[in-house]
């Protein structure tokens, strides 16, 4: 179907039925999907690569940035990372019919909630087509519908993968509408979608933050969302310095174009002069530039001068600030004032402070003497993930299975009335 604002509708109709129908599914069923995907994947390996490497090369020609290129490529590692992360989640608990909790009421009233699918879910997602395998992969798992609409540069990828998963969805049985692509990049056709508060139930937008403010501006369906990754690591006075040159190194350079690398270093006073020339060192052989504050700059020289906007800034590449802080308390005001609420670090040996940063921080995951990295739902066992949130309503931090569930009262009596 070619898609265009007057069949938008229709799309979104067809993503609410079959979602009724896949809510109810048994977990076999939904696993046998799961199964199908995966094998799916493979049997259309060449296919896939083939049209990847459309989208690939038309964004070297239109100039992309090499982190862009980099999430937008699959190989043979991200074909394989894709079918591992459908493996996991078919291995998962199936969350839909959990009850959570149970009381009874004097009256003798039992009550429960239940988890329920949320219902149809749209994905707004740029350059990255393992998302729509991720995303497929969770949203059927918990027994929800998917509209799937990616961004221009992978269009190509995004249409063979999301023929392959539907078609699984018909293999197994379950309703092949419930993974619905918009295979159109027409900006006009996601405002349309985003109208339709009365078929879709909840929007959730993976992308750079003009992508994500826009779509909360045109919304009428409730979004879950964050806007940057502004990711801190605080080495403490404390800290085992072989171990925080490991970490910081690991947190900005493994793959700096990604949400979950560090963008600013901040470093306790003691034990700055010990730590940072050397861990700077090191950066300058990645290629990493530093902008310090002026402290840094007496500490090591030949570096840029840190701005303000620097604090704020998500760099996606391989760009660092770095600043000397007197304590923990002034890391901690430090990153609940430039940071994005996404994922911060703390490097110490100290039991006081590494509690007073989980306790403190407010981001929606914080680490002790582990890379900002690993804030990504597949390293933390949830399979996979649909997106990262930073807002607190319903899910705040990576989202699995569990967030894409909403919870319901169910109340089992034996006759009782109110009086």
């Amino acid at each position: 179907m070619i898609m265009n604002k007057d069949n938008i509708i229709t799309i979104a109709q067809r993503a609410k039925q079959a979602g009724l129908k896949l809510g109810v599914a048994n977990t076999d069923k939904k696993n046998t999907a799961l199964k199908f995907m995966m094998g799916g994947l493979l049997d259309k390996k060449a296919i896939i690569m083939q049209a990847n490497s459309i989208d690939v090369d038309n964004a070297r020609k239109n100039g992309l940035s090499k982190a862009f290129i980099d999430r937008l490529t699959i190989n043979e590692k991200t074909l394989k990372g894709m079918i591992d992360g459908i493996n996991e989640v078919m291995t998962l608990k199936d969350p839909v019919g959990e009850i959570t909790k149970a009381w009874t009421r004097p009256n003798g009233l039992l009550v429960g909630r239940m988890r329920i699918p949320i219902g149809v879910i749209l994905i707004i997602y740029e350059s990255r087509p393992n998302v729509t395998v991720d995303a497929s992969a969770l949203c059927i798992k918990s027994g929800n519908a998917v509209i799937l609409k990616g961004g221009s540069e992978a269009i190509n990828s995004n249409r063979a993968i999301s023929s392959v998963l539907s078609e699984a969805l018909k293999l197994a049985g379950l309703p092949s509408d419930a993974i619905q692509f918009i295979d159109s990049s027409d900006k006009e056709v996601l405002y349309e979608l985003l109208k339709q508060d009365e078929l879709i139930d909840l929007v959730i937008p993976r992308g750079g933050e003009a992508l994500i403010k826009a779509v909360v501006q045109q919304s009428r369906i409730p979004v879950l969302k964050h806007y940057k990754g502004i990711c801190h690591v605080f080495v403490d006075a404390d800290a085992d310095i072989d171990m925080a040159k490991l970490i910081c190194f690991n947190a900005k350079v493994q793959r700096p174009g990604v949400c979950n690398a560090m963008e600013t270093l901040l470093v306790h006073k003691d034990i700055a002069r010990r730590f940072l020339p050397e861990m700077i060192d090191m950066y300058r052989k990645a290629g990493v530039e530093i902008r310090g504050c002026e402290k840094t700059r007496e500490v090591v020289g030949d570096i840029k001068s840190a701005t303000e906007e620097d604090w704020y800034t998500e760099y996606l590449d391989l760009i660092l600030s770095v600043r000397i802080v007197d304590s923990v308390e002034q890391a901690i005001e430090h990153i609940n004032h430039y940071g994005s609420h996404h994922t911060d670090s703390i490097v110490t040996n100290n039991v006081v402070h590494s509690m007073k940063f989980l306790k403190e921080v407010d981001s929606s995951t914080v680490l002790v003497n582990a890379s900002t990295r690993f804030s990504d739902g597949f390293q933390l066992g949830l399979g996979a993930e649909i997106g990262i949130s930073t807002s607190k309503l319903h899910a705040f931090g990576p989202m699995g299975l569990e967030e894409l569930t909403a919870q319901k009262f169910v109340i089992i009596g034996n006759g009782q009335i109110r009086e």
